[in-house]
């Protein structure tokens, strides 16, 4: 069975949505490459991550990544100075564009900034009625219920942890670690199995360590020339691989596909799994290049 490398898209914002997804989309048909899209369905109010600039390296990390130059001043400003725009309302066409596509679809987040900041504080109902929320509006869009979720931010609590399953994902990529897994938190047990990130974002590498756009590609098919058995989860984001640094994702396909890798959907990845999966808790740690601590595998 040829190594799987599973393409997990997470998409942010409006602009991410209107400009940078379909670009995906052609990238990845002409390349002949699978793929999961998971959407923010409500409001962008992307200008309120402002509150973010107390946090340790958040100043850091804005000016590593350009973050005017990938999501342009408009989308900066969108819940604060001007309206947010709601994603789904304005983009549903463009949504089931993709899933007409022939590509896989899921839930991302209702809101991305309130959940991001919000989820790791928060109780029992707040967390059921932000997912609910997400869940209704993915339903409105596609005509069925969702089967698959991506936290925003790899953002999570237990009682997110739960809804998992209760809400009836067949699976969930909501955590950062080495393979996949089935989850615990204060040791019970989730039925819902966790497909992790293994692999570094672009965001995360870039221009630390002489990592540039011109060299990131290489140094990440450095990190993939061995493949563990269970292969690899690369989160990219409409926002920067469909926008400025789609020539660095072109090159990361044509790489993957030379070091022999099949790039397939999330759910085409869980299939691929021969072995059973293990337990593991889900804890809370800090990711080099990312801010703040972050739902990992323990």
């Amino acid at each position: 069975m040829p190594r799987q490398l599973a393409l997990k898209i997470d998409v942010d914002t409006y602009r991410g949505t209107r400009e940078g997804v379909p670009r995906l989309v052609e990238t990845l048909k002409r390349h002949e490459a699978q793929a999961t899209f998971f959407f923010s369905l409500g409001p962008d109010h992307t200008g309120r991550a402002i509150k973010r600039v107390f946090r340790p390296g958040f100043i850091g990390k804005v000016s590593r990544t350009s973050v005017v130059e990938h999501y342009g001043i408009q989308t900066l400003l969108y819940g604060t100075l001007l309206p947010g725009p709601d994603i789904g309302r304005k983009c549903a066409d463009i949504m089931r564009s993709v899933r007409d596509a022939g590509f896989e679809t899921g839930i991302h987040c209702y809101d991305h900034i309130r959940w991001q900041d919000g989820v790791a504080c928060k109780d029992a109902e707040w967390t059921r009625r932000e997912m609910q929320r997400a869940v209704e509006r993915y339903t409105e869009i596609f005509g069925a219920a969702p089967k698959a979720h991506a936290a925003a931010g790899w953002q999570m609590n237990r009682d997110a942890l739960r809804l998992t399953q209760r809400l009836g994902f067949d699976y969930s990529s909501d955590t950062r670690g080495t393979h996949p897994f089935i989850p615990t938190a204060d040791a019970e047990i989730i039925a819902c199995p966790q497909l992790p990130t293994t692999l570094p974002t672009l965001d995360e590498i870039l221009n630390r360590d002489g990592i540039t756009p011109e060299n990131v590609a290489q140094h990440l098919l450095q990190l993939t020339e061995i493949s563990p058995s269970a292969g690899h989860v690369f989160t990219l984001h409409a926002e920067l691989e469909g926008g400025k640094l789609l020539p660095v994702f072109e090159r990361l396909l044509d790489g993957w596909k030379g070091q022999g890798y099949e790039l397939v959907s999330m759910r085409q990845y869980l299939e691929g799994q021969i072995e059973a999966l293990p337990r593991c808790e889900v804890t809370m740690r800090e990711v080099a290049g990312r801010v703040g601590m972050l739902a990992a595998q323990g």
